[in-house]
């Protein structure tokens, strides 16, 4: 199994700060017609209920910007991805549709607000994750966006350098149509267990339903 360890740095910031590990193998697809019902159900709900501006008021979300200005970071220069998705879904805009891992990890993170990191666990190099923050000058290939500043941002990484940020993962880590090794990190900057165990069961029933899974394990992890 993959082991998660929380820097000090990250403690310092965020004392409450509580992960949760999911670990499975999966069969993944290019499309799947079930999930995306899910997902526009969820939006549906959202512009019923909330605004593009009571959004930052979810817990996890306001959590995940109090956490990025504590880093040094701007949240609305470099927004949290359950917001980002979450947001676009507001203004009536489309979810990119990749497949059925990315989307599902989408939805998980559209479904309880925490930035959640979705991995190639055979990408990884070495067995153990460090949750640190980034540096000034830290190389770092966000998926389809290229080079990205990761200054001030948390970041997991393994033996070779920074593999997710809740803004962005790593080109090199992952989820592919050939990924069948997965890891998904949830990311609790407000403190709640509970909720994160909820979301990590979640994410296990949509894993059996949706990607041949037995739902794998999950972990809870913090400083």
């Amino acid at each position: 199994m993959i082991k998660v360890i929380v820097s000090n740095e990250i403690a310092n910031v965020c004392p409450d700060f509580v992960g949760a590990c999911v670990e499975a193998e999966v069969v993944n697809t290019p499309y799947c017609a079930e999930l995306w019902q899910e997902i526009e159900r969820w939006g549906e709900k959202y512009r019923q209920e909330i605004t593009t501006e009571s959004l930052k008021d979810i817990t996890s979300i306001a959590a995940t910007r109090r956490m990025y200005k504590a880093c040094g970071k701007d949240p609305s220069r470099y927004r949290p991805a359950s917001e980002a998705l979450i947001r676009r879904m507001l203004q009536g805009k489309e979810l990119y549709q990749r497949d059925t891992l990315v989307d599902l990890v989408n939805l998980a993170s559209i479904a309880y607000g925490y930035s959640i990191g979705g991995f190639d666990a055979d990408q990884f190099v070495g067995d153990t994750l460090t949750l640190g923050i980034g540096r000034e000058g830290e190389p770092y290939e966000g998926i389809g966006r290229g080079l990205i500043n990761i200054h001030g941002l948390p970041v997991y990484r393994d033996a070779q350098g920074g593999v997710g940020t809740p803004t962005s993962d790593h080109e090199r880590t992952k989820m592919t149509m050939e990924t069948h090794h997965l890891v998904v990190l949830i990311n609790g900057y407000d403190g709640n267990e509970q909720r994160v165990r909820e979301n990590a069961v979640y994410i296990q029933q949509l894993l059996r339903q949706y990607v041949q899974s037995d739902g794998g394990t999950y972990y809870i992890y913090r400083y």
